[in-house]
């Protein structure tokens, strides 16, 4: 909604850098140092407190009001008038001709990230409380929030690529400590360690991008590589082909954060931690982290449009085939860890159409309504006494009504259903797609819409509406979640219903567009994307009214199949209609067999390849090197054996030695 609108200066945004004075430096450090202090006080004393939330808790509530003061002051007081802040706190690295500063940067994109990851990161920590309450390792669950708050917090605010990588790292170790927190499971072991080896796929690429930037560019610094790369270009000194590479490697790091096909694998298995755990990182903030450096290297993008057409290509792919998981998962947990795959993808789409404002629209908003939805089924989950499958749950809206109602928005909200959230940012994504040129993103979109609203009111009706299917022993304690987990949900509700409309609709400067114009406009200027007037009553209006059409037509049918007025008979048609489809329904049921293909080819084939390899490396390496090393042993023991120590031994060999040279040099000399 709204259209774009772009700054005058085609050098403004992250051009127009300045140096942080004494205050914003002393803020910006204090968004660091107090996680990682928080961190440090809970791992040292939080075994000894009945309370361990009592030093992490407030610490997270300190650095959402710092980072809240700093984004007002640059989105609506405009404090650095849609520029952009730097500041050095030390040097990191130097090394010659390769020396990297920890600089810490901030601008618009910055701002209206910190604002998303704090916002979410906040309420989860106070939600944490009460859902957290009874487990006796929870003074480490509230640690590990607190290093994931100053790895994510460091991964948006570092100035150059190296520094970012270094919190991607971070980011990905408190991943792995919270989704193994229950280690004693090994679902959970397993879930923390495929995680793990599955991002370090992308890493390796990530890793290899940032090299090849240093090699190419000469520095890391985002300032610096953005302002030299036109020059550079227009000189010759950087080919195509190379700005493609360079653009594909670092796409690579992001599709393992972000998840996308085919290193979506992880995700869905990271359910194994606390539910809190699959707020903060699996929905509004870890696995946005790709779609944000995507975004902060528009102008490294800009200059490859292969390579977005890879990313749109990818990330409209990745929609669709997770949409189409979701429609038969019986976890509750699973469905909304398929939805976030689904909508990363959108947002992975909207980047490689060139609809970058868009693309963090709905990552702003897809953190609330999808925080809400995670952060309400482990309000599900609790009152129902750690149930997460669907077919076990049932008619829990009367037992847990303001759950019932908090999920009802967030799901309205993710189905594209106005005045909510969703129905701005996602209609954003589908509409610039469509009036950009890419019509086939924008069906696949509509599709994806279609099975979005189907699959969010199948869980909805699961477990809220019809029968009860709760353990007959568990029914009667089923209860309502307390005020430390309801607050949160309310919350998040009301920003699910007014957060759309006050960051998408064209009503002043008070917009994500005005707001992102300045960052992203050398970007589009390079793509030669120009901004065209709103049209409510020409094409974004049609636009508007498919896209609604479709969720409301997603949204009815599984209201039909899955809702209040559910019987028997609708049981039966659903039966029928699995039926008629078995080798879809399982496909979908199994996801589509991805986890055994990876188990087939990497598990057993690499298995045996590496045994293969390990056999030949153990008999022919190193029994070649084995072997020549025991022939010369053998051999010495031998020739030793006529080392005697007798003088008349050893004038003996001379005097042959010398009769058999003389006997050499008469025959040589008879030639």
């Amino acid at each position: 909604m709204g259209g774009m609108s772009f700054a005058a200066d085609p050098h403004a945004g992250i051009a127009a850098v300045t140096q942080a004075g004494s205050t914003e430096q002393l803020l910006l450090t204090l968004l660091l140092v107090l996680p990682i202090v928080g961190f440090t006080l809970t791992v040292v004393l939080g075994r000894r407190l009945s309370r361990p939330w009592i030093i992490a808790v407030p610490t997270i509530i300190v650095v959402w009001a710092i980072a809240t003061y700093l984004s007002v002051q640059a989105l609506i007081g405009d404090a650095f008038h849609g520029g952009a802040i730097q500041t050095t706190i030390y040097e990191w690295i130097p090394a010659g001709a390769f020396s990297v500063s920890f600089d810490l940067f901030f601008d618009n994109l910055t701002a209206v990230m910190l604002l998303v990851v704090t916002t979410i990161g906040m309420l989860v920590h106070v939600y944490s409380i009460g859902y957290m309450a009874h487990d006796p390792g929870k003074w480490r669950f509230f640690a590990y929030l607190n290093l994931f708050m100053f790895s994510m917090l460091l991964l948006v605010l570092a100035a150059n690529f190296l520094l970012v990588f270094a919190a991607w790292e971070l980011v990905g170790l408190s991943s792995y400590l919270l989704i193994g927190f229950w280690y004693h499971k090994r679902s959970a072991a397993l879930a923390n360690k495929k995680a793990f080896l599955v991002n370090r796929v992308g890493d390796i690429g990530f890793a290899l991008g940032i090299m090849a930037i240093w090699t190419t560019i000469g520095t890391l610094d985002f300032v610096q590589v953005f302002d030299l790369l036109p020059a550079q270009l227009a000189g010759g000194h950087i080919e195509q082909w190379m700005m493609v590479g360079i653009c594909l490697l670092l796409f690579c790091g992001a599709m393992g954060k972000s998840a996308q096909f085919p290193l979506h694998v992880w995700l869905p298995d990271a359910m194994e931690g606390p539910t809190p755990v699959s707020a903060l990182i699996h929905a509004a903030t870890m696995v946005n982290a790709g779609v944000y450096l995507v975004a902060r290297s528009s102008p490294l993008f800009a200059t490859a449009p292969e390579a977005l057409i890879l990313v749109a290509a990818v990330g409209i792919f990745t929609a669709i085939f997770a949409a189409s998981i979701a429609f038969t998962q019986k976890d509750i947990k699973r469905v909304l860890a398929y939805s976030t795959l689904s909508q990363l993808g959108y947002m992975f789409a909207a980047l490689g159409v060139g609809a970058w404002t868009a693309a963090i629209f709905h990552l702003a908003t897809h953190g609330i309504f999808k925080g809400l939805l995670f952060l309400g089924s482990g309000s599900v989950i609790h009152g129902v006494h750690e149930e997460q499958d669907m077919d076990k749950m049932g008619a829990l809206r009367r037992k847990m009504p303001i759950t019932h109602w908090t999920m009802l928005i967030g799901s309205l909200a993710i189905a594209g259903i106005p005045p909510l959230a969703g129905f701005f940012s996602k209609d954003e994504v589908l509409g610039e797609a469509f009036k950009l040129g890419f019509q086939w993103v924008w069906l696949i979109g509509v599709v994806v819409a279609l099975m979005t609203a189907f699959y969010m009111f199948r869980l909805m009706g699961k477990t809220f509406y019809g029968e009860s299917h709760v353990d007959p022993h568990v029914e009667p304690h089923v209860h309502e979640s307390p005020p430390t987990m309801t607050v949160p949900l309310i919350i998040l509700a009301v920003l699910s219903v007014v957060a759309g409309a006050y960051l998408g609709l064209p009503l002043g400067d008070s917009t994500i567009h005005h707001w992102l114009a300045p960052v992203f406009h050398p970007a589009l200027e390079t793509m030669g994307v120009h901004a065209e007037p709103y049209q409510l009553f020409g094409i974004d209006g049609a636009l508007i009214l498919v896209s609604v059409a479709v969720a409301t037509i997603g949204m009815v049918a599984a209201w039909r199949m899955f809702g209040f007025f559910r019987i028997h008979d609708r049981l039966d048609t659903v039966r029928a209609l699995t039926a008629r489809v078995p080798t879809l329904y399982q496909g979908s049921f199994h996801k589509w067999y991805f986890d055994e293909l990876n188990d087939l080819l990497f598990v057993r084939i690499g298995g045996r390849v590496a045994d293969a390899f390990a056999w030949f490396d153990v008999h022919i390496i190193d029994g070649a090197v084995n072997g020549v090393a025991t022939l010369t042993r053998r051999a010495g023991d031998e020739v030793r054996q006529s080392q005697t120590g007798r003088v008349q031994n050893y004038a003996l060999g001379i005097a042959g030695g010398l009769i058999l040279i003389a006997v050499i040099l008469l025959l040589v000399g008879t030639r």
